[in-house]
C-alpha cells in the first residue's frame, strides 16, 4: 500500500537556543523520512549556520518558498525570512524572539490550511517573543487562540505511561486558588477522558485527581477548596467516568499510585510538571489536547546554558516527533471508526472535542 507518508511541521524556535541542534540532530536519522515527510519552517543559511556548528556535514535539505513545492523523502526547509540573522547563541535577543515567532506562524498557517498534518515545536523564551500582537505565555496558549479553541486545549505532558494534564497552566501561582471552580475541574475531567480515547485509544480510561491543598486539606484544616470544589466535581462525573480522588500529591507520586491509572489531572502547573521531569526528563512530551490537530513539543526549554556546544540531548525532540505521528492515527483510526457505522458501537454516542 503506497500511503502518503504525515507532513510534520516544525517550528525552529529560539535561534540562540537548543531547538535546531535537537531539530537536527533528530531529522538527520535516515529512517525517519521513511514514516514522515518533515518541513521545517526557518531559512537557508540559518540551517547551514547551524549545520556548520554542531558539525553535521551529512545534513541534507530541500529548500522550498512555497508550501505546494513539498518533496517527500526529503527534509523540507521553507524559508520564512531571507535576510541574515545575527546569532548570539546562549542569549535571550530580539532576533531570537523575532525570528522564532515568524517560524511559529508561518507552520500554524501551514496547519490551519491543511497542508502539514501535524505540529512540533521546538523552545521559544517566552519573554523576547512577546510583541504587540504576541501576548501569551506559551505555544499552548497561542495555538488555542489561533484554532479557536481556547476552552477546549489543555497542556497533556506524556512519557510511556505517565500522562499528566493540569486545570491551571501558565498562571501565577498566587492566583491558582481563584481559577480552581467546580465547573473548570469537571471541564478538564470531561477533556482529559475524551483525549484519552481518541488521541490514546484507551477505550476506558483511568483518571486520578490530584488535591488543591496538601493532605487534601486534611478534613479543613488546611482549606476546604477539595472538599467544596474539588471532590464535588469528581463525584457529580463517576456515573460516566472512572475518575478518582482527590489524592493529596506528595505521596501519590512517592508510592507510585500513578502507575494504577492513564492519566493524572494535577491542579497546577509546578504540581504536576515537577514530579513529571523528576520521573521523565528527557523522554517527555507536551502535548497540547484539544486542538483541530496533534501538536506536541519537547519536555525542555531554550537551555541557553548549553546551546551552541553540541551536547544537548535530542531525546524529547525525537520523541516529541514520533508521539505526534502516533497520535495522528490513533486520532484518524477513532474519527474513521466514528464515520462509519459498520466500524463502530452503533449504541454508543461517539463524542468530539467540539462537544
Amino acid at each position: 500500500m503506497n500511503e502518503e507518508k504525515i507532513k510534520i511541521g516544525i517550528s525552529q524556535g529560539d535561534i540562540n537556543g537548543i531547538g535546531l541542534e535537537v531539530i537536527l540532530k533528530t531529522l538527520v536519522e535516515p529512517e525517519l523520512l521513511d514514516i514522515c515527510t518533515p518541513v521545517l519552517f526557518s531559512s537557508q543559511k540559518t540551517i547551514n549556520y547551524y549545520r556548520k556548528l554542531i558539525g553535521l556535514d551529512e545534513f541534507h535539505f530541500n529548500v522550498i518558498r512555497e508550501l505546494k513545492q513539498i518533496v517527500p523523502k526529503k527534509i523540507n526547509v521553507l524559508v520564512c525570512y531571507e535576510e541574515e540573522v545575527p546569532f548570539e547563541i546562549g542569549k535571550s535577543t530580539k532576533e531570537g524572539g523575532k525570528y522564532a515567532l515568524v517560524s511559529l506562524q508561518k507552520a500554524a498557517e501551514a496547519a490551519k490550511q491543511g497542508i502539514v498534518d501535524v505540529l512540533v515545536t521546538a523552545p521559544i523564551n517566552k519573554k523576547n517573543i512577546q510583541t504587540d500582537t504576541f501576548k501569551f505565555p506559551g505555544h499552548s496558549e497561542f495555538l488555542a487562540s489561533y484554532f479557536g479553541f481556547e476552552k477546549g486545549a489543555m497542556m497533556l505532558m506524556c512519557a510511556d505511561q505517565l500522562r499528566v494534564g493540569l486545570v491551571t497552566g501558565h498562571v501565577p501561582v498566587s492566583q491558582i486558588s481563584a481559577l480552581i471552580t467546580e465547573e473548570k475541574v469537571a471541564d478538564k475531567i470531561i477533556h482529559l477522558n475524551k483525549t484519552l480515547k481518541i488521541d490514546f485509544g484507551i477505550q476506558k480510561p483511568k483518571i486520578a485527581v490530584l488535591a488543591l491543598n496538601p493532605h487534601a486539606g486534611d478534613e479543613g484544616v488546611i482549606g476546604n477548596e477539595d472538599a467544596t470544589i474539588v471532590k464535588p466535581a469528581i463525584n457529580r462525573l463517576k456515573e460516566n467516568i472512572l475518575v478518582y480522588g482527590p489524592y493529596p500529591a506528595d505521596g501519590f507520586f512517592g508510592s507510585e499510585t500513578y502507575k494504577q491509572f492513564d492519566a493524572v489531572l494535577a491542579m497546577y502547573h509546578d504540581q504536576g510538571l515537577i514530579p513529571f521531569k523528576a520521573l521523565s526528563f528527557n523522554n517527555g512530551v507536551n502535548f497540547t489536547t484539544g486542538l483541530p490537530l496533534i501538536r506536541t513539543s519537547p519536555d525542555h526549554g531554550v537551555a541557553y546554558d548549553i546551546a551552541g556546544k553540541n551536547t544537548a540531548n535530542a531525546n524529547s525532540f525525537r520523541t516529541a516527533l514520533y508521539t505526534a505521528i502516533d497520535l495522528h492515527r490513533n486520532r484518524k483510526t477513532y474519527q474513521e471508526a466514528s464515520a462509519n457505522p459498520l466500524k463502530s458501537n452503533p449504541t454508543k454516542k461517539q463524542t468530539s472535542f467540539r462537544e
